[in-house]
């Protein structure tokens, strides 16, 4: 057991110990509650109280519907305690790192190649050149695309001025576009830059069998593939600086128990361009800092980073913000793999739409080491439009839970991986991350505390329902300040994507009929920076309305109404009117555009 694991299970066993002590000592859990309040509920209605109707609705509502949602509440209340002590564990873990300036290479050997600098072997000539461009491993950089007439011109030139020898470096373009026109285009770029000296090769298939993991699966079994070391994966709209792989291959290099060196998203394509995508950003940007840095310096476990967005979910993932080890879930991109390491893991399966995810666990269940790089950041888009961002959360959020679903076993008997950390995986990595969150933020806000303004007799704890809220809000504050000002809205927007997210866990856990569904992510490119693109402040699409959301909006609103006329023993209007206005604009497609000159 390494010292990591060990601190790491004392400080989550001490922060769940700490909770329960603390809500017991103040009296705040009061299980007993649930029985007296049943009983009271129905010694309340005296005979002749009210039309008969209504006598009958409260004999029922007392009897039977505030017991079972009793029951919900509590269960609830347990998730919501389970989801604190991880946002607190995860938090006070990334500020620790933070403090002491933990960084790899104090854990791993890193040496610059060649003796060289950033210029690399490059730079050298003649009988120098040789000599340094041997000591460059073969590096094969893999970029899968479908239909990116918007990006692929982006993704293949910052790929191609990637810096390393020429003759140690192949890249890949893997095609799976339907599109004709898009083909020809991009084909004709990599003979463009083939003519200018580039080891590039354009790769396509006659069908589209298992996506993008059956694109990456179809790149490696060519021979020129099997001569490479590493692998580099950068999606269609990733755009790696220079020296990307001169700060991560000796990791790989030096230190031959790692698999994977990961490398954290820039969001600057088009973070700015409206409220969604500023929304997005303040969930990834905790996400990486808070969830990766803790998964990533303590069980050196993360899943392999890629086309999104968390993952989770978050979704997902665990980046670092100076560089560890982590633990995450997005789709796999801005990485570099050990060849060594994806064969002992049995390669790219396209059995769920989290492929870069299932080679992760599959590979650290094998005992292979993860390194993430939080202060190498690649360029890389947010989805612009509401539809696309359901997509994909939709794709990860339903992966992730049916790899859950598929993995438990592997995990448990698991040989090369210690009992804590697969205790951590099966209960935060998945367990806590995949099902507990989407359900207890979907249940408890959506259902439950509007249903309850008509319900006086169901008990809701003050703490479940008003402390706890507050210290998540608290701990994602102290990790995200810079994204303080949005982070109201960024409530009411995962209010609504607890919908699609819980949706999704259902359907990967039961394997419903769309949990393989892949719908690719549709980009903008540099479009999305146009500052002609004058547009109002509310934009929407005019091509759909989300029925779902509108009818959320319109049960939500209609529990406020009621709660506003009908005082009970809480007040929740205001809170259910924001919710319902939340749903009710996302209903309509308005991602909030923002003005070139907005500061928002």
């Amino acid at each position: 057991m390494e010292a990591g694991e060990a601190a790491a299970a004392l400080l989550f066993l001490l922060s769940a110990a700490v909770s329960l002590v603390a809500a017991v000592s103040t009296g705040a859990v009061d299980f007993t509650y649930l029985v007296t309040v049943v009983g009271e509920g129905s010694s309340s209605s005296s005979p002749g109280s009210g039309a008969w109707w209504h006598e009958a609705w409260v004999r029922v509502r007392s009897r039977a519907v505030a017991p079972a949602l009793q029951v919900g509440v509590w269960a609830c209340m347990v998730m919501s305690v389970m989801l604190v002590v991880e946002a607190t564990y995860n938090s006070a873990v990334s500020v620790a790192v933070r403090l002491v300036g933990w960084r790899p290479e104090r854990r791993f050997k890193w040496e610059p190649l060649g003796g060289a600098g950033a210029g690399g072997g490059d730079e050298e000539k003649g009988e120098d050149a040789a000599v340094a461009a041997a000591a460059y491993p073969m590096v094969m950089v893999q970029i899968p695309m479908y239909n990116e007439l918007e990006v692929y011109k982006l993704s293949i030139g910052a790929v191609c001025e990637l810096k390393w020898p020429k003759e140690r470096l192949i890249i890949q373009v893997l095609d799976d576009s339907t599109d004709a026109f898009i083909k020809n285009l991009v084909e004709l770029e990599c003979e463009d830059w083939a003519s200018k000296g580039l080891n590039i090769k354009y790769a396509t298939r006659s069908g589209r069998k298992g996506f993008k993991a059956g694109a990456l699966k179809k790149g490696m079994e060519c021979d020129y593939a099997k001569q490479c070391e590493y692998v580099a994966i950068f999606d269609a709209d990733f755009q790696p600086e220079p020296d990307f792989l001169l700060r991560t291959v000796p990791f790989l290099v030096h230190n031959q128990n790692v698999a994977l060196v990961q490398a954290r998203w820039n969001f600057t394509v088009n973070d700015r361009v409206s409220l969604l995508t500023r929304v997005q950003k303040t969930f990834l940007d905790y996400h990486f800092k808070a969830e990766q840095e803790a998964g990533s310096a303590t069980f050196a476990f993360f899943s392999f980073n890629g086309a999104h967005l968390d993952c989770t979910c978050f979704i997902s993932q665990r980046k670092h913000g100076d560089g560890i080890l982590n633990t995450s879930t997005l789709l796999g991109t801005a990485g570099v793999w050990r060849t060594e390491a994806i064969n002992d893991a049995g390669g790219w399966k396209d059995r769920t739409t989290v492929e870069d995810m299932d080679l992760a666990v599959r590979a650290t269940l094998k005992g292979w080491k993860f390194i993430y790089l939080g202060d190498l950041k690649v360029k890389s888009e947010l989805p612009s439009t509401y539809k696309a961002y359901c997509r994909q959360q939709f794709r990860w959020s339903c992966g992730g839970a049916n790899l859950f679903r598929k993995m438990i076993w592997d995990v448990l008997v698991a040989k090369k991986v210690s009992s804590l950390k697969k205790i951590y995986m099966l209960y935060s990595f998945f367990l806590v991350r995949r099902v507990v969150a989407p359900a207890v933020a979907f249940i408890l806000y959506n259902f439950i505390i509007p249903v309850s303004v008509m319900i006086p007799e169901l008990f809701l704890p003050i703490w479940g329902i008003a402390y706890i809220p507050t210290a998540l809000l608290i701990v994602t504050a102290i990790r995200n300040p810079e994204n303080l000002h949005t982070v109201p809205l960024w409530i009411l927007f995962e209010s609504v994507m607890s919908m699609h997210r819980l949706r999704a866990a259902v359907a990967g856990l039961l394997q419903l009929q769309e949990f393989n569904q892949w719908i690719v992510t549709k980009k903008v490119g540099n479009n999305a920076l146009d500052e002609n693109n004058e547009t109002p402040l509310l934009q929407k699409s005019r091509k759909r309305v989300n029925l779902p959301e509108i009818g959320l909006s319109v049960f939500l609103i209609l529990c406020a109404s009621y709660n506003l006329v009908f005082h009970g023993k809480n007040s929740f209007y205001i809170n259910l009117y924001l919710q319902g206005l939340a749903f009710f604009l996302l209903g309509l497609n308005c991602v909030g555009t923002l003005p070139g000159h907005c500061c928002f």
